[in-house]
Order: C-alpha cells, then sequence, then structure tokens
C-alpha cells in the first residue's frame, strides 16, 4: 500500500507540475516516461553494445545511482525539447496540445519497441537494498544502514527496504518543490505567471523561459520517479501510459491547479489500489456465506476511477480545487 502511495505521488507531482503552469493548458505528464527512454535509445544506438558491457561491469549500486542521474537528466532534457519545440506554439489551444502530447505517448512507445522490443525488462534491487542473512530483517535504521538488509522490522513485521526508500525518496521529491514553488523568487514567478503571464511579460521576465524550465523540471521528476519504481514494477513500452492515467486521476481528484492536491489525490489513488488488489486477492467473506466473494481484477483497476467520481460528484472542483 505503502509503495503504491508514494509511486503515485510521484507521478501525480510531476502532472502537477506539468498542469500548474500551464493551466488550462494541459500536459500529458505520463509521456515524458515513455518519450525520455526514446531519447536514450536513439542516443545510445549507435554504441548499444559497447555501452551495455561497460554498464554492467559495474556495481548495482552505482548502475543504479547512474541509471537516476541519466533518467532524470534525459527526461528533463527531452521535456524541455519538446515544450520548446511543440507546446509552446500551441499555448493558445489547449485541446491541441493534449492531442499532440497524446500522440507523442504512442509514437514514443512504439520507438520503444523498435529499439529494444516489445516485451519489459526486469531492473535487478541494488546491493544496498537485496542483502539476507541472520541479522536481517534490521531491527533499526542503524542496522540496515550497516547490514543493508533487504527488509526492515516495522512494528513487528518485516518491510521490504526498497518500499521505504521509494517513500522517502516521494516525499523528499514533495517537499523539495514545495519549498521551491512557496519559499524561492523562482516559485514567486511561477505562480506569477500562471496567474497573469502578460503583466509577468511586462516586468521584463521570460515568461515562456520560466514555462519550458519547469515543464523539464516536471518532466525530469517522471523519469525520476519511473527509474525508481523500475526494480520493482520492471520496464516495458507501456508503462508511460500506465502511469500516466493514475497521475491524471490523482491530480483530479486533488483539484486542477493545486500542488498539494496532488499529493493528497496521489496518496488516495495509492490506497485505493491497493484495498482493491487485496479485495481481489481474498474476497469478501460474509458470514451467512461459506466461501468468500470473488471479484474480478478489473475491480482493483476501476477503484481509482469510482473514487474521482466520487470526488466529483460531491466537488466538481476537486478536494482543493478552486472555480
Amino acid at each position: 500500500l505503502l509503495l503504491l502511495a508514494a509511486s503515485g505521488l510521484a507521478g501525480g507531482l510531476a502532472l502537477a507540475l506539468g498542469q500548474s503552469l500551464a493551466s488550462p493548458r494541459a500536459s500529458a505528464g505520463g509521456l515524458i516516461l515513455s518519450a525520455a527512454l526514446v531519447g536514450l535509445a536513439l542516443l545510445i544506438a549507435p554504441w548499444r553494445l559497447d555501452g551495455e558491457q561497460a554498464i554492467l561491469g559495474l556495481g548495482s549500486n552505482l548502475r543504479f545511482l547512474l541509471a537516476l542521474l541519466v533518467g532524470a537528466g534525459s527526461g528533463a532534457a527531452l521535456g524541455g525539447l519538446i515544450e520548446w519545440s511543440l507546446i509552446r506554439p500551441l499555448y493558445s489551444r489547449p485541446i491541441y496540445q493534449v492531442l499532440v502530447t497524446l500522440g507523442l505517448v504512442f509514437v514514443g512507445t512504439e520507438l520503444v519497441k523498435g529499439v529494444w522490443g516489445p516485451t519489459g525488462y526486469y531492473m535487478d534491487t541494488p546491493d544496498f537494498f537485496s542483502q539476507r542473512g541472520e541479522a536481517c530483517p534490521s531491527p533499526n535504521l542503524a542496522a540496515w544502514l550497516r547490514d543493508n538488509c533487504a527488509s526492515i522490522d516495522v512494528l513487528g513485521r518485516p518491510f521490504p527496504s526498497y518500499r521505504i526508500f521509494i517513500i522517502v525518496l516521494g516525499l523528499i521529491m514533495f517537499t523539495a518543490i514545495a519549498v521551491l514553488l512557496r519559499r524561492s523568487r523562482l516559485g514567486m514567478i511561477i505562480r506569477a505567471g500562471v496567474q497573469d503571464s502578460e503583466m509577468v511579460q511586462a516586468l521584463g521576465i521570460n515568461v515562456r523561459r520560466i514555462f519550458t524550465l519547469v515543464f523539464a523540471l516536471g518532466a525530469g521528476l517522471a523519469a525520476l520517479g519511473g527509474v525508481a519504481a523500475a526494480p520493482f514494477i520492471g520496464v516495458n513500452p507501456g508503462i508511460g501510459q500506465e502511469f500516466q492515467l493514475q497521475a491524471f486521476i490523482a491530480v483530479v481528484i486533488g483539484g486542477m491547479g493545486s500542488y498539494g492536491g496532488a499529493a493528497v489525490g496521489a496518496l488516495l489513488v495509492g490506497m485505493a489500489r491497493a484495498f482493491g488488489d487485496q479485495i481481489v486477492l481474498s474476497g469478501i467473506q460474509l458470514p451467512f456465506m461459506e466461501q468468500a466473494i470473488k471479484f474480478s481484477p478489473s475491480i482493483a483497476r476501476a477503484s481509482t476511477v469510482l473514487i474521482m467520481a466520487l470526488v466529483l460528484l460531491i466537488k466538481p472542483t476537486g478536494l482543493f480545487g478552486k472555480k
């Protein structure tokens, strides 16, 4: 449950950044997860074999750190390029933005299939989070730092340490961007640009450059979240589309234009999906029935959409959205 909540937080975070700058200029945040892979694939294709041999010679911890840095950097660079070349000319036509970005999702997915094939890949968990032995699970954080156990004792039960890492990473991302938006001059310019971009432009500030910067930042965060989740969920050509839907639902639940609302929406999406998965797995046992009622796996996927519909019926602007 906590893993899904943290993963949803990262996805909602990236999408909230993209739309909060350009609202009502919609941006398809899930595009970046596929697009970042495409850009990286095109760059490394000429020396793919040599590069693979060099990277495989590194330790798992170093490979993972390299993947985080390269993934976030390439995602940010490609996101900025997409905003500058395709999104910027369409700022006055938000529907066209949606169509272009959605089209790029499918184009990117097919390009990834062409380079790496249609099958998925699994990324080994770094050694820092995968050690096993008599000392595991670690009774506390200090012991985990010493032994690098795959699990940590949490309230008497073992909990995978890599899931805790994803949760902490999501919280760090959320806090860092919240501080950036609320406590920095750049954040003040961003918020002012959303409210009245023409006035900010009249003050001598290049609003379009700021828009590109924030779009790139959101893309980098989305790519970072994808790399961080890869050791647990694997990597496949459709991973961007999967995260895109969940991120969109999280933003709608929280309220369009609300950064904190996107985070709350992501937590609700994660918990709803985890609860739905558990219901599908174990069913519901009623006192007067011998066997538990079983549900289709599609119920788990539909649970997040049902919550979104319920929230919109009660509060059409979302939990924290404004008119």
